[in-house]
């Protein structure tokens, strides 16, 4: 059935996009490609990253591949809606350690017109969903899984293992703190670890 396209001249229609998947996938360089075409099209784009998050750069989001696009970093998702005026396009990097308000944020910028584009890890360090993230992918229209290669086997890689002892699930870190790893490969790795603990 073919249905009328209903909107009035300069209205606009907003949406929400999250990228997701394990450490090493490509989700921030997939972010940053969507963003660089929006402003290629003469879009007003604006990209926020959580405060905690100061690995590369305090101002600008960039990917493992030292790709980079300059952002805000913000102490809360209750600033995103503060700073983001007058915008056609909102960027979230990092978004799983943003607060639950994330989801509020984004619905609310969607309703306004706005095409909101979230990248972040889908599980932690344990294989467990990771904070906003499991709300957030119900609420959008587009959800995009990206994947690494796993470090052991060359599969497709889709958890984030932690090589560090240490248990808080916010830890940030790279090469030397993480690897990703296949699904296989990451129950053996635990559960190897469980048995010699």
């Amino acid at each position: 059935m073919f249905v009328e396209n209903t909107l009035k001249e300069g209205e606009r229609r907003g949406w929400i996009e999250v990228v997701c998947g394990s450490m090493f996938s490509g989700k921030t360089e997939e972010l940053i490609r969507r963003l660089k075409r929006a402003r290629i099209a003469k879009l007003k784009v604006e990209i926020f990253k959580p405060e905690v998050d100061v690995r590369y750069d305090e101002n600008q989001v960039v990917s493992h591949d030292s790709n980079a696009i300059h952002s805000t970093a913000v102490p809360s998702a209750a600033h995103i809606l503060l700073l983001a005026n007058n915008v056609d396009v909102v960027g979230v990097d990092e978004a799983q350690f943003f607060d639950d308000g994330l989801v509020d944020v984004c619905n609310t910028l969607a309703n306004r017109g706005v095409r909101v584009i979230c990248a972040g890890l889908d599980m932690d360090y344990t294989g467990k969903p990771f904070g906003v993230m499991p709300k957030l992918m119900a609420t959008a229209e587009f959800v995009t899984k990206v994947h690494a290669i796993c470090v052991r086997c060359g599969h497709i890689a889709n958890h984030s293992h932690r090589l560090t002892k240490d248990e808080q699930v916010v830890l940030l870190g790279e090469t030397d703190a993480y690897q990703a790893l296949c699904r296989d490969c990451f129950h053996k790795v635990n559960d190897k670890l469980s048995h010699d603990s």
